[in-house]
């Protein structure tokens, strides 16, 4: 990076910090090592106290950490809890209270309004919450500055997605002498073109984004959004295929394509890899005998689709459509178990699925049962519905046997008891045929096992790979998708896995060491720089801005150089 790294600040606010919702959690927590690389312990991450206060497992409190800044602070009215995130790399974490900003919120929306024109008269609770948030990490490193920063030292402020976009329109008029950086993985305007079954990338460059918010009721989220790129020193996304969205929906492309990398941490050393995998396959066994009281082959191939409960933007629509052709393929000799690991409405562990594990009862098959857990309003559920559509019945004739997992593996969930990644060590291969995925963690996952695996076009992930790879292979399959070819992404799908169903031992450890080879491109070791980029991008953009000002408006230009600090030394320590 152009600054001298002992001389700057990483502000990082993310809402899935110290807080599991998605796939950014990944992308923030994983790369935590090789962003202490550069920045050591001036490197902070931002989250929501979502539990206001209670305890919160990833979260480690520390009352002493930066102790006369913290005093400073809540005489400003700030909130907050520090301490360190509890993962690989122990990061100093801020939690935010950013409830305690409610009683402002007109006078923040409205000031909002005044200086960026950011239209939120139509935004809810899901709007709301996230900009108050947003705005309050945004004057939490407006008062570090403050306090804690010299004239010579530099502070880069990096927000993701539009949840925190309040922040650097905050820093912008506020503390300009920030740099500040915008990363969105996926654009709102995308995500509803998509989810509502729209062509999105053969008509993209029809869409009109303003029009679209107010169909979709978006707009607020769409202003905030489109502001927050427009006005970062720095603006990213995760892959070449979300950039086309940003540049028609913001009128603007990215300047730094940030690819997802990944911390291979979660994969066992290879002295206890085989042993994982052995104990992940027979709690896989044991399961599925248990749920349909029929024996599972010892040659069967198990697949697994995994992810949020995106039914056609994730591609689960087509993978079900998949596993339906396949049972009908007279070439499938051999059992296919696919597993979906999708969080839905469940309501525990099955009570009688608990009993049979421990003594199935093979002379008594069970079919038309697919979930481990007990599903609330099972009737309406998008899976369930499909697969007695597509007339998977789980009978002991059918050679694809279909299982439901409706909940978070989080190693208590009551049935498997384990991790998802201690169980997806122990599939043979996975399938994501997403049509509405910025990057796709799930995938680079699975690679990482050495699981082989399919993913599309339409993926971030997808892409990349073909980019990197362009010729057709069994270790990353990337099957080619568009808005209107899913017939022949099902015949694919089904073709893939009837011929991993036929692979000798051999040929299909020759697979497996190919997914792995792949995943090494993935490592945030590979990765890391574009952050890098990004950050040196931001700073020349402010440099280039303030250069600017010094010509135009020398009285306003001043606001870019930080006060000289008058504070005693002992103000720098913690």
């Amino acid at each position: 990076m152009a600054a001298n790294q002992n001389l700057s600040y990483l502000f990082e606010t993310s809402w899935e910090v110290c807080n599991k919702v998605g796939g950014i959690y990944t992308v923030v927590s994983t790369k935590v090592p090789n962003i202490k690389k550069i920045f050591g312990d001036r490197y902070f991450l931002i989250g929501p106290d979502v539990w206001r206060g209670k305890n919160n497992k990833e979260f480690v409190e520390d009352k002493e950490l930066y102790a006369p800044w913290r005093k400073f602070a809540e005489g400003q009215g700030l909130n907050f809890r520090i301490g360190h995130w509890a993962i690989e790399g122990n990061p100093i974490v801020i939690l935010v209270d950013f409830m305690s900003q409610i009683v402002h919120k007109d006078d923040i929306l409205a000031d909002f309004w005044e200086d960026y024109k950011l239209d939120s008269i139509s935004g809810q609770w899901d709007y709301i919450e996230p900009v108050l948030f947003g705005y309050t990490a945004a004057k939490i490193v407006e008062s570090f500055y403050t306090y804690q920063v010299y004239p010579q030292e530099k502070v880069y402020a990096h927000f993701h997605e539009w949840m925190t976009g309040s922040g650097v329109l905050y820093l912008k008029k506020k503390m300009p002498q920030i740099a500040t950086v915008f990363t969105t993985h996926a654009t709102v305007i995308g995500r509803c073109i998509a989810g509502n079954s729209l062509p999105l990338y053969s008509e993209l460059s029809s869409y009109n984004a303003e029009e679209l918010s107010i169909r979709f009721g978006v707009k607020a989220k769409f202003s905030m959004e489109k502001l927050a790129s427009i006005h970062a020193d720095a603006f990213t996304t995760v892959s070449e295929i979300t950039n086309n969205e940003c540049r028609q929906f913001f009128e603007k492309p990215v300047d730094v394509i940030t690819e997802n990398g990944f911390d291979d941490a979660f994969v066992p050393k290879p002295e206890k890899f085989e042993q994982a995998r052995s104990i992940a396959k027979q709690t896989l066994i044991r399961v599925t005998q248990a749920l349909l009281n029929q024996r599972v082959e010892a040659k069967a191939l198990f697949v697994i689709n995994s992810g949020r409960y995106e039914f056609r933007n994730k591609g689960i629509d087509l993978f079900l459509d998949s596993l339906a052709a396949a049972n009908k393929d007279p070439k499938l000799d051999k059992q296919i178990i696919a597993y979906l690991t999708i969080p839905a409405d469940s309501a525990g562990a099955r009570h009688d699925l608990i009993q049979r594990i421990q003594a199935p009862d093979y002379d008594h098959p069970i079919q038309n049962d697919f979930s481990t857990h007990y599903l609330n309003n099972a009737d309406q559920d998008p899976i369930i519905q499909r697969l007695r559509l597509l007339g998977l019945h789980n009978a002991p004739e059918d050679k694809v046997k279909v299982v439901f997992v409706p909940c978070y593996l989080d190693g208590k969930d009551g049935i498997f008891n384990c991790s998802y990644y201690d169980l997806l060590i122990g599939f043979d291969a996975s399938v994501f045929p997403s049509y509405y995925e910025p990057w796709g963690y799930t995938p680079l996952e699975s690679i990482a096992f050495g699981i082989p695996t399919l993913s599309t076009t339409l993926a971030g992930f997808g892409q990349w790979v073909q980019s990197a790879y362009p010729n057709k292979q069994m270790g990353v399959y990337i099957a080619e998708r568009t808005d209107l070819n899913d017939a022949d992404v099902v015949a694919e799908i089904a073709c893939f896995l009837i011929k991993l169903t036929m692979a000798d031992p051999a040929t299909m450890q020759s697979y497996r060491d190919n997914a792995y080879t792949i995943s090494r491109i993935a490592l945030w070791d590979n990765l890391i720089d574009k952050y890098s980029q990004a950050y040196e991008f931001a700073e020349k953009k402010w440099e280039v801005d303030k250069s600017l000002l010094n010509k135009v408006m020398p009285r306003m230009a001043s606001q870019y150089t930080p006060i000289v600090n008058t504070q005693p030394e002992w103000k720098k320590t913690y």
